[in-house]
């Protein structure tokens, strides 16, 4: 968000948009009416409206850009006005803030309108709570089908040491109530995104969206299933490896906001989801993998880039996944 201000003046000589040029500061007393009832005559007053709209915006344009150094400058050896200082970004990571540090695992692919708007809400979001958090974005740039489970298994492996906890979190989903907690969730995983409170999925075993667990809760899960290519399903099965694991599902209490309580980003529209299910993946679907997860997750490390995202601070992890076609041949739609 830019911020601008404008600066007013009287001085030189401007051409009018109709007629001769004349001068600004001269017209001030009977030059203005003559004009403005010219311009009446000649157009409605949907079209001077729409006009003086457009001028407007080219003025603003052409403001930002001669703060910027993309515009000639005012006049011959005259300064550029300077860009007004974006506000400072919080910091992510404050040790009196507590002992405990969130990975805020994100999944993610070519949905960057998204993740622009993500990654400074919820930096700000989280320092105003006063949580230590990393964002790691987790871009699958393979040729496979998308695969979240997978992806929230690296974020897992790869989040180094410095962390305890994680957030598995959805890139198109905004949490809108301060009162939310995202705190070390101790008596076991906590559901921010709970049926009651989700703009969209309200059945009772929903473990979608946002949820934090530790990373020990985590590896008594074995992570999640790696079978999940395409878009659903994986969240459900690892309800199933929480309750297996002999852990208790934590939700929200006393959020009164309700449905509004977060803001869903996701156009369907404009990015539709692959719900395509082929071949066998429609019986395995709903079946519980009790055998995959993190000690069998195949993947490769493009890149790691640490980013600035309107000043708050992401990892970028390219990742290459790998499929097993014999186990796994819905992971592509060949």
């Amino acid at each position: 968000m830019f911020l601008i201000k404008a600066h007013t003046c009287c001085r030189g000589t401007a051409v009018l948009p109709l007629g001769p040029p004349r001068t600004r500061c001269a017209a001030r007393g009977g030059g203005s009416p003559q004009l403005l009832g010219l311009l009446a005559g000649k157009f409605s007053i949907f079209q001077l409206f729409f006009l003086a709209l457009l001028l407007g915006f080219a003025s603003l344009l052409w403001l930002q850009l001669s703060c910027s150094g993309e515009a000639p400058s005012p006049g011959r050896g005259a300064p550029r006005p300077p860009c007004p200082p974006e506000p400072p970004a919080p910091p992510a990571d404050d040790p009196s803030w507590g002992p405990h540090r969130l990975a805020l695992l994100v999944p993610f692919r070519e949905r960057f309108e998204e993740l622009l708007a993500f990654v400074p809400y919820m930096h700000r979001f989280l320092s105003k709570k006063r949580i230590r958090h990393h964002i790691l974005v987790l871009n699958q740039v393979d040729h496979f089908r998308f695969n979240r489970a997978s992806l929230i298994n690296v974020g897992f492996l790869e989040s180094g040491n410095d962390t305890d906890y994680i957030a598995m979190h959805d890139v198109d989903l905004l949490p809108l109530n301060e009162q939310l907690d995202y705190g070390f969730p101790e008596a076991g995983p906590f559901h921010v995104a709970s049926p009651e409170l989700h703009p969209l999925y309200h059945y009772k075993t929903y473990v979608g969206g946002i949820l934090l667990l530790t990373k020990q809760h985590y590896e008594m899960c074995n992570g999640m299933s790696n079978r999940f290519w395409g878009w659903g399903r994986e969240d459900d099965e690892f309800y199933r490896r929480i309750k297996g694991a002999g852990l208790q599902v934590h939700r929200p209490s006393g959020i009164t906001t309700g449905y509004e309580t977060f803001q869903h980003l996701h156009d369907p529209a404009w990015r539709k989801r692959d719900q395509k299910r082929i071949a066998a993946q429609k019986q395995e679907q709903f079946k519980v993998d009790r055998e995959g997860g993190l000690n069998n997750v195949r993947y490769r490390i493009e890149s790691r880039t640490a980013l600035s995202v309107a000043g708050a601070p992401c990892t970028v992890l390219n990742i290459l996944l790998d499929c097993d076609m014999s186990e796994t041949p819905w992971c592509t739609f060949g």
